[in-house]
């Protein structure tokens, strides 16, 4: 699958994302199995490919609420390191209302939300990422694909 088709999956299953939350009180467990169904009815991705879009959106979303609920603000310039009117092509709205209706759920998961280690290949939404071997950021303005980290050629990047 080409990375344009991986970047359309992450934004067609965040969309559906927000759809399903908006809908009621689910958890983003339930709510993601609902999207990704939703998602997989469209058609153009394979059901392995789904699941990993879906891993990449759950870290993203779990990611951020984390941040957003540890830190107490609702203030993603903060959280992506940079401004959100650099943010093109990106269901702002939906991303931070899936995010928001996330912090409570993730209060309780907080250890795991610290765990995180995006991998070169995988698809992440927008934010400033840190390598873990040189240090070296990097920032998405919009969904994209993780490269290896330009200044060293790691494989592994925390979100900063």
């Amino acid at each position: 699958m080409s990375d344009n088709k991986l970047i359309e999956a992450y934004n067609d299953l965040m969309g559906h994302l927000y759809e399903v939350m908006d809908d009621g009180i689910h958890s983003l467990a339930n709510a993601l199995e609902k999207a990704k169904e939703k998602t997989s009815e469209i058609g153009g991705v394979t059901q392995e490919e789904l699941s990993k879009i879906s891993d990449y959106v759950k870290r993203d979303v779990e990611h951020a609420a984390h941040a957003l609920n540890e830190d107490g603000t609702d203030d993603l310039s903060e959280w992506l390191k940079f401004d959100i009117d650099l943010i093109e092509n990106f269901a702002l709205d939906a991303f931070m209302s899936v995010a928001d209706k996330t912090s409570v759920e993730l209060a309780k998961l907080k250890t795991l939300a610290e765990q995180n280690t995006y991998h070169s290949g995988e698809v992440t939404g927008p934010g400033t990422f840190v390598c873990d071997q040189c240090n070296k950021e990097i920032a998405f303005k919009t969904t994209s694909v993780i490269p290896k980290c330009p200044a060293c050629g790691a494989d592994t990047f925390v979100r900063c």
